[in-house]
């Protein structure tokens, strides 16, 4: 599913280089929530930048849906993009004058799909996800775990192998933010969706079946999060940073 092999990530900012990522190598080979936790200036935001294709490495492999997208152009990107992935990001990052529906259909709109379609997928979409009696509000009228799910069904519109989520609770309150972890648990595991997920929270990661800990722009370790807790996890995750 994902496929990183030796990649590398340097910016230059005010005559100044950040090595973002140093070499990093990692692979994830089966449908899953994952999660990638590390300090901040880790690389951690770096690496789903370049797993979304966002942005290019300055070397090494990216492949994503069996497919090596380092190389692409960015209009094969574009599309690659729009039909393979799903982005979520902290901020809901939805046009106010947009009910929920619209929202969603959106990328589908710009892609030219046929409209009866898209309205029969958002429909699907807004009942998987609970907001169907929300479906035809604008962002103003909902809640922030309200307007994370529309982003999410946004997401999931053309049926991605793979998710990519940075901090995508980190504008909710507690509550929101573990309903939210649940559900895209449940995505991933009813729908055989690869989910990753940034996040700085063990409560959240507690989620995940397994965590990449980076530091100094690398995987240093794995943590199995099978029978772990969040608190059991918090104290992993110090183990793994102080031995890493």
């Amino acid at each position: 599913m994902i496929r990183c092999v030796d990649v590398r990530k340097t910016y230059r900012t005010g005559g100044r280089e950040v090595q973002a990522l140093r070499g990093l190598s990692v692979t994830i080979d089966e449908p899953g929530f994952y999660a990638i936790m590390g300090a901040s200036g880790s690389g951690k935001s770096t690496l789903l930048h370049l797993l979304a294709g966002l942005d290019a490495p300055d070397s090494g492999e990216v492949s994503v849906c069996g497919k090596r997208i380092d190389s692409l152009s960015e209009r094969a990107l574009t599309t690659f993009r729009r039909d393979e992935i799903g982005i979520v990001f902290q901020q809901f990052n939805l046009i106010p004058t947009m009910t929920a529906r619209d929202n969603i259909e959106l990328p589908g709109v710009l892609a030219g799909k046929n409209a009866r379609e898209l309205r029969e997928r958002s429909t699907e979409l807004v009942g998987l996800l609970g907001i169907a009696d929300r479906a035809d509000h604008r962002p103003e009228a909902l809640s922030g775990g309200e307007q994370q799910r529309v982003a999410i069904a946004r997401a999931l519109l053309f049926a991605p192998g793979v998710i990519f989520a940075d901090e995508p609770t980190g504008n909710l309150d507690s509550r929101s933010s573990e309903a939210l972890w649940s559900l895209l648990a449940s995505i991933s595991r009813d729908h055989q969706t690869t989910i990753v997920m940034v996040t700085h929270e063990p409560s959240a990661a507690a989620h995940c079946r397994r965590v990449f800990v980076m530091q100094d722009g690398v995987v240093r370790s794995t943590i199995e999060t099978d029978g772990i807790d969040a608190s059991g996890l918090a104290a992993e995750y110090q183990r793994h940073s102080r031995t890493a």
